[in-house]
């Protein structure tokens, strides 16, 4: 879907048609929550959040400000709302019961998680072609020519589209992870 689909769908929802609010649920429901379990880790709360997410975007159509596109703003709302999830759901430790060991354990694989879930949100923004031969070639460990070869496309394209996988991969991580370059 491109920009003009996204106006056309926007223009369409706020004037309250079911249809294309169906539509809108029916392409993206699956993929977010997918993504929402990355954070939550458990498939039912994340359909819930999903579910409150597409009944915040009716209950609220003829005043949404989307500045990008669906697929932008209802996985930012994703992460938002799983992040709020999180905050408010997960239980903490009292920092006085570990001992120094354990906390600097703990400090390692928690921005170890955190730099995984990054990296898994920044693969499932990129664009879908893109992250298609992404995955095949970095999960599924194919190498180009069999990619290539699946998808009945050359070389040349396959190594064009993981290279701009890995530019839009690191301009998401930001500076932050620009060691792991």
């Amino acid at each position: 879907m491109d920009i003009t689909d996204d106006v056309f769908l926007i223009k369409l929802i706020r004037t309250g048609n079911k249809d294309a609010f169906k539509y809108l649920f029916d392409l993206f429901f699956v993929p977010l929550c997918r993504f929402i379990r990355i954070y939550v880790g458990d498939k039912q709360i994340a359909e819930e959040i999903a579910l409150d997410i597409f009944v915040n975007v009716w209950e609220k159509r003829e005043t949404l400000d989307i500045k990008l596109s669906w697929k932008s703003y209802l996985f930012q709302s994703a992460k938002n709302r799983s992040l709020n999830y999180i905050r408010d759901n997960e239980r903490f430790i009292n920092v006085s019961d570990w001992s120094f060991h354990d906390k600097a354990i703990n400090d390692h694989t928690v921005e170890l998680k955190e730099l995984e879930l990054l990296i898994r949100e920044a693969i499932c923004s990129l664009p879908d072609r893109v992250q298609e031969i992404f995955k095949k070639s970095r999960i599924d460990y194919l190498t180009n020519k069999e990619i290539a070869k699946e998808l009945n496309t050359s070389v040349k394209n396959v190594e064009a589209h993981i290279t701009k996988a890995l530019k839009l991969i690191k301009e998401y991580l930001g500076d932050t992870y620009t060691y792991l370059w």
